[in-house]
């Protein structure tokens, strides 16, 4: 605190608008300025980070609706915002973004320049999502800041929230224990016993399954998978049926991953036998809704529709469709070279004259996209496959039709679907056998 000369303390209006407390060692240390190189050897302007964040005492959720966008204050260093604006710009040209998107995009920059804490550090990627408030788009503001260097992630993964939440209520070492079956699933081990990572709804559906099981247990007194024993595996498990399966399934893989990271002494559930899972019928789809879908007036429900029911592609195999997959009549895609039917070809032109009417500066190498992905370069995810094949139909029932007519045409050649398809064997058996239903021997033959 400094005092006027020939004046006393004042304390009160030294601690009129608070005090900024800064700890040891923390502060940002200038280097010697360095005299200026000659015009022509100027470099570019780059970004400065400082040192370090300045951490806050009592960090809180900024409400930027409640502000407006006029009511935020500016950013301290205006040229750090104009550099940001300026690699928005450059990043825009590159990526096709609308006028609209690449202004929101700058606007947002210069407000979260404006709350930093500490300015010239990097930004959170959790503050970033604070613009959902004043309808600014995040998903562009993050890639601007990931380019330049001035992005920290520090989001907790869906995933990984969605465990924490499962989980909450089990006792401490039986959620111990789960988190690291958690943490193999999820990422995998590379020290023996190896195991490669699952996928994200393979972890969710093998908790769920065991997780009614697990409480039950922690309901009785067990605090810990080690308490459990062959016995208490036969009288937790259902008696039959799909629930016996999925159940068993479940523990299974929970103690044989517990079991190989030596967190557990023994395996409760070898040799214990569950009943396997209840396989659907097999039965065709509605031809009518299914014709009616293929004839859409709209190109990407028209082809979506028609690589399914004339090839059986899967909603993943769609979603990862690239524009240099498609070449010469013939789709090339995860090795394997499909011959495109004629009405598939036509579907096709239609849906390209579209897209590139609709999005003609899109980079996006994906095949289909829609108005959030066409500015990216990422595919498009299974809720907006799902939404445009449209009501009354699914992928696989159509898939399923389309597999199922093949097997009819070709009186249960299982070969003949596995080449075509590129099925399994246990998968393609499992169409062949399904030929003798009353449902499908009823059937009017295929023309």
């Amino acid at each position: 605190m400094m005092r006027e000369f020939g004046k006393a303390l004042d304390l009160i209006g030294a601690n009129r608008d608070g005090q900024q407390l800064f700890f040891a060692g923390m502060s940002f240390q200038r280097e010697t300025p360095r005299p200026p190189r000659p015009r022509q050897e100027q470099q570019p302007s780059v970004i400065q980070m400082t040192a370090g964040d300045q951490h806050v005492l009592f960090p809180t959720q900024r409400d930027l609706a409640a502000h407006g966008r006029a009511g935020l204050p500016l950013p301290p260093n205006p040229g750090l915002a104009a550099e940001l604006a300026r690699r928005a710009r450059d990043h825009a040209g590159q990526q096709g973004w609308t006028p609209l998107i690449t202004e929101d995009t700058c606007h947002g920059l210069r407000i979260l320049l404006g709350l930093q804490d500490t300015p010239g550090a990097p930004l959170k990627a959790s503050e970033v999502t604070a613009l959902r408030g004043i309808d600014l788009p995040i998903w562009s503001v993050l890639e601007v800041l990931a380019d330049a260097g001035l992005l920290e992630e520090d989001r907790t993964p869906t995933l990984d929230a969605w465990f924490d939440r499962t989980i909450a209520g089990l006792p401490g070492s039986m959620a111990d224990e789960l988190r690291v079956w958690f943490g193999i699933m999820k990422n995998g081990c590379t020290t023996p016993p190896r195991r490669r990572p699952r996928a994200p709804n393979t972890v969710r559906l093998h908790l769920l399954w065991s997780l009614p099981t697990l409480r039950i247990w922690a309901a009785t007194g067990h605090t810990s998978l080690r308490g459990i024993d062959r016995t208490a595996i036969l009288e937790a498990l259902p008696p039959s049926g799909n629930p016996r399966a999925e159940a068993g399934q479940g523990l299974k893989s929970i103690f044989k991953v517990l079991k190989g990271q030596k967190v557990l002494f023994a395996n409760p559930t070898i040799r214990v036998k569950t009943s396997n899972s209840e396989e659907h019928q097999l039965l065709p789809a509605d031809l009518t809704t299914l014709r009616e879908a293929i004839n859409s007036a709209k190109p990407a429900q028209a082809l979506v529709v028609a690589l399914i029911a004339f090839h059986a592609l899967t909603p993943s195999q769609i979603r990862a469709l690239r524009l240099t997959d498609l070449r010469d009549g013939r789709l090339h895609h995860a090795g394997r070279v499909i011959v495109l039917a004629d009405p598939v070809r036509t579907r096709l032109s239609t849906y390209l004259d579209y897209r590139n009417t609709r999005w003609p500066n899109s980079l996006n190498p994906y095949l289909f996209l829609h108005y959030r992905t066409a500015g990216r370069t990422i595919a498009v995810g299974h809720r907006w496959v799902k939404l445009t094949i449209g009501p009354g139909l699914t992928a696989t029932s159509i898939r399923q039709d389309r597999i199922l007519d093949e097997a009819r045409a070709t009186d249960g050649d299982a070969r003949r679907i596995v080449d075509l398809f590129g099925l399994g064997i246990k998968a393609a058996t499992r169409y062949t056998t399904n030929l003798d239903h009353p449902d499908l021997t009823n059937l009017p033959p295929t023309p």
